[in-house]
């Protein structure tokens, strides 16, 4: 696998990275999120169930630490940093510990992703008792901060996403119909997704029958889909990790009424958030807009805890960039800014007057904000 970018984008990555580390007074930084990893050096593979702690110091070489078995993968994928590999008889703490001693970091101020998955308190107790001259400060969302506005190159893998996000939306909705079943829809959906140049996306698709539409992060099992009922469909493409996510409400038969008026609500409440979507403004007025159009439709009753999130990087089990979602919500002071691209929800359902939603993907640009993707987002009845 070539990589991703040039080494001119790693490079600048990592030179914010060591600026923002100086700019806390840190000799070094350690990452261990997958999503921050490959960001920085471009590792990507399945190889992540495992920890993987990138040194970044100051100044002087990276260092990535983790299993030995890696070392043919990483040779392929990374050059600017140096690997360091481990036993399986030790742990990436362990190899840590003798890495950031050899490099005359022992006794030195080390900032900590401490709110990454990929940090075991385990781990993280390793490396304190075997660096006991260390002081220890917390870097979370560093890195984190820096993979919000996207350069022009992670753009284009956005908009490529975007495509395949399409095709596997377009193949699901082919495929319902009255006795589907949820098996084959997926079936469909993942062979679109690859076929149209799609990897495995951070979340699998999420394909559930109007039995199960409260569920939220469940999806296909071993039912069949009946007429009458509504399917709920939501994916993302993904090309070099970078995703695209969507979402769709099938009907198998004629829509109730009430979900066409939920549509008309739904759609111009996602108007009303991409047309808020302008540089300075806060998330939490991009919800407002949302929930401005839903209270002047009667429903002022109905709150959601966000509107959308930011995407971009995704590993599994999440495309939402980590173990944490940035959302667009009521009380959020993000700044939006030019190179952000988000997941834009509109959703209405339990309601109590029908039910309804529609997601996209919208890149806010230099010249606004753009929607990538491009299925039909009325209602579709089979």
């Amino acid at each position: 696998m070539t990589s991703a970018f040039p080494e001119e984008e790693f490079d600048r990555r990592l030179a914010l990275t060591r600026e923002r580390l100086a700019d806390r007074g840190l000799d070094a930084g350690l990452v261990s999120s997958p999503e921050n990893i490959f960001y920085l050096c471009g590792l990507d593979h399945w190889g992540y169930f495992a920890p993987h702690i990138l040194v970044v110091p100051v100044t002087g070489e990276p260092v990535l630490v983790t299993r030995a078995m890696e070392r043919v993968t990483i040779a392929n994928q990374v050059r600017n940093v140096r690997f360091e590999g481990h036993t399986d008889s030790e742990n990436a703490a362990e190899k840590t510990v003798t890495v950031l001693r050899a490099m005359g970091l022992a006794g030195s101020r080390l900032g900590l992703e401490k709110g990454s998955a990929g940090l075991t308190p385990f781990l993280a107790e390793v490396l304190a008792s075997g660096l006991p001259g260390a002081r220890w400060h917390d870097v979370s969302g560093l890195v984190d901060d820096l993979r919000l506005v996207k350069s022009p190159a992670e753009q284009d893998y956005i908009r490529q996403a975007a495509k395949v996000s399409d095709a596997a939306m377009r193949a699901a909705i082919d495929t319902i119909r009255d006795g589907a079943r949820e098996a084959e829809i997926a079936a469909e959906c993942h062979r679109a997704m690859i076929l149209a140049g799609g990897t495995f996306p951070g979340f699998g698709p999420f394909i559930r029958p109007g039995a199960r539409l409260g569920e939220e992060h469940t999806t296909w099992g071993d039912g069949v889909i009946r007429a009458g009922a509504p399917v709920f469909l939501e994916l993302s493409g993904c090309v070099r990790r970078y995703h695209a996510p969507m979402g769709r409400l099938v009907h198998v038969g004629p829509a109730p009424r009430e979900s066409r008026e939920m549509e008309t609500v739904c759609l111009k409440a996602f108007d009303a958030v991409v047309e808020a979507l302008r540089p300075g403004v806060l998330a939490r007025d991009v919800y407002r807009a949302w929930q401005r159009v839903v209270d002047e439709a009667g429903l002022a009753h109905y709150r959601r805890h966000h509107c959308g999130y930011l995407v971009g990087i995704g590993f599994p089990p999440t495309w939402t960039g980590g173990n944490k979602v940035t959302g667009l919500r009521h009380d959020s002071e993000l700044e939006i800014r030019t190179g952000m691209a988000f997941h834009i929800l509109s959703w209405l359902m339990g309601t109590g007057r029908g039910d309804y939603f529609v997601s996209n993907t919208v890149l806010l640009g230099t010249h606004g904000p753009e929607v990538l993707t491009r299925t039909p987002s009325t209602i579709t009845e089979k």
